[in-house]
């Protein structure tokens, strides 16, 4: 399921969301963590001075201190103590001395000393376990806060993002189509917005309805110079057939004419195939005998190898038309034994020549291009016309090198059985 998927543009954005969430709430936490924690110090600072200040002056009208707070002496402080004391000076800053004894996870004291004699120092320890336990629940709240904030920060964020999801996928089926030959397919504004997506959708639009006038172009063009063609060709056709018949350069015209014949034909098949004007007349037809009886008026040298054929509702001509293209192509630009197999409702024909160029196992046939010279000569219109004519059929053409060698190209004319 699409909205399930992990990789799916909702969730990268909602997962951008949370990040910055997460980030926002990391910085403000932060803040109110070193705030609190700063506040604290200070609370128990002040603390601690007022029961030093209050010590002190108890003392010095007593004589005694308060039950509350010891009196040792310099060796018996605490190092850091002793040390912030003697730096203290009572003229300037009274002389009090202080000191945040930290050792978690249950030790946070704020120690207080002042001298009072020449070997008396009244000391005071502060506990601050409350201020301590008080910023770790604040950390923990705030980070409750932020996974209850997350549970529906995301999957908002998720639907947020469906209009937008909607209108790329839209727009992926669009392309699909274009790139599937539906050329009328547009995408279209798809309503007021006019941000980036609406700029690519206007962009694709115009490329399909560019790429639609171009091919519409070559597509008027081939079949208006195969039909401006006919007319002279025939011509010469009629006036070869009045030459003498044991003249060698007689055969030489004839050949000729009958290679760019078929040429022009070629050319008229394509145009047709192009603008979609052609139509399967399904027929059920016996897949074994029809290919061996095509093969047969080929008059070509080739095996045919007939297993398991099925009975198969489909165009007869067009399947003729097929595989005599591929027949012809493996004899032309491939090395015999030519092999034809018929098993069940797929026919493969292989040669043992150089096998298919690279170009042409990636890209499919193209017109006018043979993809390598080691295929041997010609116009490269006969496996295009194939891959036409298999269209048509709603079959599947494909094209693959032997492990043992040569070309193999299949048609399977139930691509997709029940």
């Amino acid at each position: 399921m699409d909205f399930l998927n992990p990789r799916a543009l909702r969730w990268k954005i909602a997962a951008l969301a949370a990040a910055a969430c997460c980030a926002v709430a990391a910085v403000v936490g932060f803040l109110v963590h070193d705030a609190t924690r700063e506040r604290g110090l200070r609370v128990g600072h002040d603390r601690t001075l007022t029961r030093l200040i209050a010590a002190e002056r108890e003392f010095s009208r007593t004589g005694k201190a308060p039950a509350d707070i010891d009196v040792r002496t310099r060796a018996e402080l605490p190092e850091p103590l002793a040390r912030d004391l003697a730096e203290r000076r009572p003229d300037t800053d009274g002389g009090y001395a202080t000191w945040y004894d930290v050792d978690p996870p249950n030790w946070y004291w704020m120690w207080g000393a002042v001298a009072v004699g020449d070997d008396q120092i009244l000391v005071v320890r502060d506990d601050m376990s409350t201020e301590v336990r008080s910023l770790q629940l604040l950390d923990r709240s705030i980070v409750k806060s932020v996974l209850a904030a997350l549970v529906f920060v995301v999957p908002l964020a998720a639907l947020a993002t469906e209009p937008i999801n909607r209108r790329l996928r839209h727009g992926a089926r669009t392309a699909r189509r274009i790139a599937d030959g539906d050329l009328d397919a547009r995408i279209g504004s798809g309503g007021r917005a006019r941000d980036e997506i609406t700029e690519m959708s206007a962009a694709v639009d115009d490329m399909a309805g560019a790429l639609q006038r171009k091919l519409e172009n070559e597509r008027r063009f081939t079949a208006d110079v195969a039909h401006e063609l006919r007319t002279p060709l025939m011509g010469l056709v009629t006036a070869a057939g009045l030459l003498p018949e044991d003249d060698e350069a007689t055969g030489l015209v004839r050949d000729r004419l009958r290679a760019l014949n078929a040429l022009v034909e070629e050319l008229l098949e394509i145009s047709r195939l192009d603008a979609g004007a052609e139509r399967a007349r399904l027929d059920p037809v016996p897949l074994g005998e029809l290919v061996a009886d095509v093969v047969r008026r080929t008059g070509t040298d080739t095996r045919v190898a007939v297993g398991a054929a099925e009975v198969v509702e489909t165009d007869p001509r067009r399947v003729e038309r097929i595989v005599v293209n591929l027949v012809t192509n493996a004899h032309r630009h491939g090395a015999a034994p030519v092999e034809v197999t018929v098993t069940g409702a797929r026919i493969a024909v292989r040669d043992h020549g150089p096998g298919f160029p690279p170009d042409l196992l990636e890209r499919g046939p193209q017109r006018f291009r043979t993809g390598a010279s080691e295929r041997g000569r010609g116009h490269g219109l006969g496996l295009t016309v194939a891959e036409g004519q298999s269209e048509v059929l709603g079959a599947r053409l494909t094209f693959a090198n032997a492990p043992g060698g040569g070309a193999l190209a299949t048609l399977d004319l139930d691509p997709d059985p029940a």
